[in-house]
């Protein structure tokens, strides 16, 4: 069984959509030599895909319950620091403090804001914990956590996404897949680059990235291959090129460990 992304299939629907003509697009899509089918995956990838699309979602939740906090407490005057960590600590304060502009009835409101607070912090730590427990059981995952700006939580987001990533014929296809490529407009024989395309997973490209982000602001202080070719990126371009540039080649090492089944080998990282 194959795959075919609905956006390859769609230049092939002749006339009006109904079963028959999408049926006889999919078969003229299917047959084209150059298609591009979608890897299946397998049920281990499922259950490690869930726990980051369950763990994003509750960060997303807890980001826009933070945010409803912040701002029904600025009409009663209270301000809290930028930061959630500063938030977690001015809300106890704040019903605690007696003598605030803070009313019995919001006080309640607040005070049930608060526990729905700590409870998404306590089941993002739960899933926190499930997912480094994979990332040291998974011989994969450990594998992938000796690249620098892969923890656990990219390693396992990558095992969920390309599994042994052999459906990809070399690094440069994976990297293209996550959207790390330039995109390119050619006419003429004049091919102009342009940034990113940003296609594929979008929470897999943006925690690679904040990963390699950490890399780019240490590098200076190493002397090795790798740093030394992100600290020329960094001193002709942008710290953000930079971060793309190590992203891209980290996806394009980990598709190289991950089909052959080997360890990192930090000579060939700039090879």
């Amino acid at each position: 069984m194959k795959l075919i992304a609905p956006q390859f299939v769609k230049p092939y629907v002749k006339s009006q959509k109904n079963d028959a003509t999408d049926a006889a697009a999919i078969c003229e899509a299917m047959s084209r030599p150059e298609m591009r089918f979608v890897a299946i995956k397998t049920v281990e990838q499922q259950d490690i895909q869930a726990l980051h699309r369950v763990r994003s979602s509750l960060i997303a939740q807890r980001t826009a319950l933070a945010n409803q906090i912040r701002g029904l407490v600025s009409e009663y005057g209270l301000v809290a620091a930028k930061q959630l960590a500063a938030l977690r600590r001015a809300i106890p304060v704040w019903l605690e403090d007696g003598e605030n502009a803070l009313t019995n009835g919001f006080r309640g409101l607040l005070s049930g804001l608060w526990d729905e607070l700590l409870r998404l912090d306590g089941r993002i730590e739960d899933l926190d914990r499930e997912i480094g427990c994979v990332a040291a059981s998974h011989p994969d995952a450990k594998r992938l956590q000796q690249l620098r700006g892969i923890g656990p939580l990219v390693a396992t987001a990558l095992v969920a996404h390309f599994g042994d990533a052999r459906h990809f014929v070399r690094g440069r296809e994976a990297a293209v897949s996550l959207g790390l490529t330039p995109r390119h407009h050619g006419t003429g024989g004049k091919n102009r680059l342009m940034g990113i395309t940003k296609r594929g997973d979008p929470y897999l490209r943006s925690i690679l990235i904040h990963g390699a982000r950490s890399v780019v602001s240490t590098a200076h202080r190493k002397e090795d291959r790798l740093s030394r070719w992100v600290s020329q990126i960094k001193e002709r371009s942008h710290t953000n090129v930079a971060a793309v540039a190590l992203a891209n080649k980290t996806v394009r090492i980990a598709w190289a460990m991950l089909s052959n089944g080997t360890d990192y080998e930090p000579e060939f990282a700039v090879a």
